[in-house]
C-alpha cells in the first residue's frame, strides 16, 4: 500500500491551493509520530485531560435479553461524551508542534466540535467552528458548549446545510489563512495525511479493547461492531483485530428514514466509486457524478462518503457493511436505556440496533454458545435528547 493509498482508495485530490499545505501537515506528522516527546505528551494527556482508559463495560441485561455476551467499549465516557477527543487531542498537539496559532473544524453532531474547542482552549489556541445549520438547529446543546469553551461557530447555510458544507467551509477558510491555521478534520476521510492520521489517533481505542477483553475472557471476540459515518470510531477499534481473521467485523451506517436514494446516508447501499472532498471512495451521487441529498437522524452519520480505508476494507471483503433505519436506532436507545441505564449517542445506536437485530436471528438456529460481541459504544447521547422529542412529535 502506498502512502495515503488503500488500495485502490484514498489520495489527494484537491485545488492546488490545498496542496502546501498539506505536505507540510503530512511532513510534521511523520516527524511528530517518531517522535518521543510528542507522543510521550500525547499518551500522557490522553490519561489526565481525557481519562483513557475507557472501561469496557459487560453489558449483563442486554446480554441475558439477547442471549449474547455482550462487551461495550465505553468512549461515551471520555471527556467531552465521545471517541472525538482522541483525535481532536492528537490534532491540536500537532498543530502547536507545527507553531500554528490558529484551529479550524467542521462537526456535524457536534461531538467533534466541542472536543476540538476543549483541546484548543487547553492549550490557548484560537478555534473557529463551521457546522450546518441544520446541524445546529438538532444539537444546540453542543453547539453551546462549544461556545462556553471559547470557539468561534460559524453557521453554515449552503446546500443541505449539513456536515458536507461545513467541510467545504472549513476547507476554503484553511486554503486562505493555512499560514497560522491547522484544520482538524474530524473523521478518518479526507485528503491524505488525514485517513491515516486520525486512524491512528483514535488506535487507542483498539489497543485498550484487545488488552481489556483479553484480560476478561482470555480470548478474542468473535465480532466486533461499530457504526460508520466517515468512520472514525470503527477504524479506530478495528485496527487492533484486522489480522485476526477469526474476529468478525460490522460497520454499521445509517438507513435513514427510507430505502431510495435521498432517503439515507448507507454509501454502500447505493453508492458508487469516486472522488469526494478530497479522496477516492465509496460516494452517494448521481450519474453525472453530482453528490446525492443524503439523510438520517444521527447527524454524524449523515454524509455521502466514507473513509477510504472503509471502502478498501469492503473491497476485500475483511468488514461486512450493513444499515439500519431511523426508527431501528431510536427503538435500540430506548431498549439500552431501559436495560443497562445507559443513553447512547444515536450514533451508536445504529451499532446497537444492529446487534440486536443479528441476535434475533441466532436465535432461531441451533447455535448454543454464545457468542462474545464487543460494541464500541462511541458516544453518550444528552445531545439527541431534544431532537428524540421532535421526532416522537412528528415534527422531524
Amino acid at each position: 500500500m502506498t502512502a495515503g493509498r488503500f488500495g485502490n482508495f484514498g489520495g489527494r485530490y484537491v485545488p492546488e491551493t490545498l496542496i502546501g499545505p498539506l505536505i507540510e501537515l503530512e511532513n510534521a506528522y511523520e516527524k511528530a509520530r517518531k517522535d518521543s516527546v510528542f507522543l510521550e505528551q500525547y499518551s500522557q494527556e490522553l490519561k489526565t485531560f481525557v481519562g483513557r482508559a475507557t472501561p469496557l463495560h459487560y453489558a449483563d441485561n442486554l446480554s441475558q435479553k439477547f442471549k449474547i455476551n455482550l462487551f461495550l467499549k465505553r468512549e461515551d465516557l471520555a471527556y467531552t461524551g465521545s471517541h472525538k477527543i482522541n483525535n481532536s487531542l492528537g490534532q491540536v498537539l500537532l498543530a502547536r508542534y507545527m507553531g500554528k496559532s490558529r484551529i479550524i473544524a467542521e462537526t456535524g453532531a457536534g461531538q467533534h466540535g466541542v472536543a476540538t474547542a476543549a483541546a484548543a482552549a487547553k492549550f490557548g489556541l484560537k478555534c473557529v467552528i463551521y457546522m450546518g445549520s441544520e446541524d445546529m438547529r438538532c444539537q444546540s446543546f453542543n453547539v453551546e458548549k462549544m461556545k462556553i469553551l471559547g470557539a468561534t461557530v460559524h453557521s453554515v447555510e449552503a446546500g443541505t446545510k449539513t456536515l458536507k458544507e461545513a467541510v467545504a467551509e472549513a476547507m476554503r477558510d484553511w486554503a486562505k489563512n493555512f499560514q497560522e491555521t491547522s484544520y482538524i478534520l474530524g473523521s478518518a476521510l479526507g485528503p491524505h495525511p488525514y485517513p491515516t492520521m486520525v486512524r491512528d489517533f483514535q488506535a487507542i481505542i483498539g489497543r485498550e479493547a484487545r488488552e481489556q477483553i483479553l484480560s476478561l475472557t482470555g480470548s478474542l471476540p468473535q465480532e466486533i461492531i461499530a457504526c460508520v459515518g466517515g468512520g472514525s470510531n470503527a477504524i479506530g477499534i478495528f485496527s487492533a483485530f484486522l489480522q485476526d481473521k477469526e474476529v468478525k467485523l460490522f460497520g454499521i451506517e445509517a438507513g435513514g428514514k427510507e430505502g431510495k436514494l435521498g432517503g439515507h446516508a448507507s454509501r454502500f447501499q447505493g453508492g458508487r466509486r469516486g472522488v469526494f472532498q478530497g479522496t477516492e471512495t465509496f460516494v452517494l451521487q448521481d450519474m453525472e457524478g453530482q453528490i446525492l441529498q443524503t439523510h438520517s437522524i444521527a447527524a454524524g452519520l449523515d454524509y455521502a462518503a466514507i473513509g477510504p480505508e472503509h471502502a478498501y476494507l469492503k473491497q476485500i471483503g475483511r468488514v461486512h457493511y450493513d444499515f439500519v433505519t431511523n426508527q431501528e436506532a431510536i427503538e435500540a436507545l430506548k431498549i439500552v436505556a431501559k436495560e443497562e441505564g445507559i443513553i447512547p449517542a444515536l450514533e451508536s445506536s445504529h451499532a446497537f440496533a444492529f446487534t440486536f437485530k443479528r441476535a434475533r436471528k441466532r436465535e432461531n438456529t441451533k447455535e448454543k454458545a454464545l457468542p462474545v460481541v464487543l460494541l464500541n459504544l462511541s458516544g453518550r447521547g444528552d445531545k439527541d435528547i431534544e431532537l428524540l422529542k421532535g421526532y416522537e412529535a412528528n415534527e422531524i
